[in-house]
């Protein structure tokens, strides 16, 4: 096994735990999901459009509240995940609700091993890409998927971002590397960003940042047109100790400091 592969499994064994304890937190909120059908948050909404009668792929699905939701608008939602408890979960979800759902256990990078059709959108959101070793890998198989005509979308956390020390309460501090370095960053932290307070046996996790050029360029040379970039100052989760939140889905930092990018989305198609 490539140190590559070594890391990935080190991720999937913490993201194992995490899918058992992320639909019991209050950031999931999936009893309000079942009981009201809660949609996309506006961002989300506003990129994908109207999906009704589309065929679409949701690449690192989690444990598939998203994928359930492109059902719920009309879709045929197909998601992949590498946590076989994720998955798990997902399909024991979407039965709960009713959801005509499909759910594949891969790594990413395996997914044409497993899957071999064409989709009419491919999608990706929120704390994905920082999990991924080989970014032009990842940009083939996500071209892949994409059917002529179709649409890849992502929406993630800006690389510009990434630099940023989330554990300063008091202040902007650069703590981190914007270009990728020989080795991933390591961390070992107890709890999730969905609930901090959770006990974690698989505490180590590997990352990787990507630069928006890398991003850019890795998805032009697998052969997809970039018709969109957008950049914003808000961010679907608390990416720094001192951000608060202002609706009901986003967090932004205070008045008294300047605005930065936190999340970027990216729209591109096949032709």
């Amino acid at each position: 096994m490539s140190d590559e592969r070594a890391f990935m499994e080190a991720n999937r064994a913490h993201w194992d735990e995490a899918a058992s304890i992320h639909p019991t937190t209050e950031f999931y909120d999936v009893p309000g999901f079942k009981q009201d059908r809660r949609p996309f948050d506006p961002l989300v909404l506003e990129q994908i459009g109207d999906v009704s009668g589309q065929s679409v792929l949701h690449l690192q699905c989690h444990f598939g509240m998203d994928t359930i939701r492109f059902a719920w608008l009309g879709a045929t939602a197909t998601g992949v995940d590498f946590s076989p408890v994720a998955i798990e979960t997902a399909q024991e979800l979407a039965t709960e609700v009713g959801a005509d759902v499909r759910f594949i256990e891969s790594n990413i990078y395996d997914v044409p091993q497993v899957l071999d059709e064409q989709f009419d959108l491919v999608f990706k959101s929120y704390g994905t890409i920082c999990w991924l070793p080989d970014i032009r890998a990842w940009a083939q198989v996500v071209a892949r998927y994409v059917k002529p005509g179709g649409r890849f979308i992502i929406i993630d956390g800006h690389p510009a971002a990434w630099p940023l020390d989330d554990e300063n309460a008091s202040g902007l501090a650069i703590r981190y590397p914007y270009f990728r370095t020989a080795e991933p960053l390591s961390y070992e932290i107890d709890g999730t960003y969905a609930d901090e307070s959770a006990h974690l046996t698989n505490r180590r996790t590997y990352e990787w940042n990507h630069p928006l050029g890398e991003i850019i360029t890795a998805l032009i040379d697998a052969g997809l047109t970039i018709e969109h970039i957008g950049e914003y100052d808000y961010c679907a989760w608390k990416y720094l100790p001192m951000m608060e939140k202002v609706d009901a889905d986003f967090w932004k930092l205070p008045p008294e400091y300047p605005s930065l990018p936190f999340m970027f989305s990216l729209r591109a198609t096949k032709q």
